[in-house]
Order: structure tokens, then C-alpha cells, then sequence
């Protein structure tokens, strides 16, 4: 992947130059989704088909066992699926998710989620997304498909 020295309205957010546009736009679209926010999901690299999403486990997504709610990995892996699927800069719907969870991440860990584009074809992609912790073990793996819609992301009038 090839990235360029601009950064996005994160900190520390790498912006790929290839269609900078639709990705300044998606960064923004996530750092002001309440449910991002709420989880504390942050959108660390984006690409055409790519996206890297993080998030610290807190003890507000622990499970009645204090463990990581798979609820919370879910959505870890539902927000790298999300921005990775729209990086073409047309709407993209998730037609099917299925998460295998392989290791308990351990409080205060850091997750990171890679999604990447494996096929398709002009209106269906696949993804698979890897869930890591800082030590750069396997948590979780999800297989994803998406339906890519004609319409364009709604929220890039703004940056025009």
C-alpha cells in the first residue's frame, strides 16, 4: 500500500493519496459516529478496499466473565469492514458477517482490526478481517460480503 505524508483530521491517521476525497471524508464520517466514539474505534489507515481500525478493551466492554464482550469485537471488525467496503467511494451494505473468536484479549489490550478486499466482482466484495493485540496474535477472523450500491457515499458533497 503506498501512502503519502498527509494526515487526516485524527491524529497520526495515514490518508492514502489515491482518492484522498472519499477517504478525508470517511475519517471524518468515523471520527463523529457516535458509535465509534462511544467504543472508542479509531480509524488508523484506509485504503481502496483496506482499512485499519483499533480499539482498547476497557472494562466498559467486558462480559459478565470480565472478559471482552464479542459484542465489542464484533463491532471492532463491523467498523473495519465498514470503512474498507466504502473506500470505493460508493454505499456498500454488509450482506453477511461471520466472526470465528479464537483468543480472549486480556484488559487494557490493544486490538487492531485489518480489513482487506480478497474478491468480487462490480456489485458483490468479500473481505476477511484479522483482529490483533499489541503482541500480534490472532483474536478474532471474520469473512465478510458486501452489496455495493450505484449511489454515492452521501457525505461527500461536503468535501467537494
Amino acid at each position: 500500500m503506498q501512502l503519502n505524508d498527509q494526515t487526516g483530521p485524527a491524529t497520526g491517521v495515514w490518508v492514502c493519496s489515491l482518492e484522498d476525497r472519499i477517504y478525508r471524508a470517511i475519517l471524518r464520517q468515523v471520527e463523529n459516529e457516535p458509535y465509534a466514539r462511544k467504543l472508542g474505534l479509531r480509524l488508523r489507515k484506509i485504503d481502496r478496499g483496506y482499512a485499519l481500525v483499533e480499539m482498547t478493551m476497557t472494562e466498559d466492554v467486558e462480559n459478565i466473565f470480565g472478559r471482552a464482550h464479542g459484542g465489542a469485537i464484533f463491532s471492532l471488525i463491523d467498523e473495519a469492514f465498514q470503512t474498507a467496503s466504502n473506500s470505493h467511494g460508493t454505499i456498500s451494505v454488509a450482506l453477511q458477517v461471520t466472526v470465528s473468536y479464537l483468543k480472549p484479549p486480556s484488559r487494557g489490550a490493544t486490538l487492531r482490526a485489518e480489513a482487506r478486499e480478497v474478491g468480487g466482482s462490480r456489485r458483490i466484495g468479500h473481505y476477511e478481517v484479522d483482529v490483533r493485540d499489541e503482541k500480534g496474535e490472532l483474536v478474532a477472523r471474520s469473512v465478510a460480503m458486501a452489496y455495493r450500491m450505484e449511489d454515492p457515499l452521501p457525505f461527500l458533497a461536503e468535501d467537494l
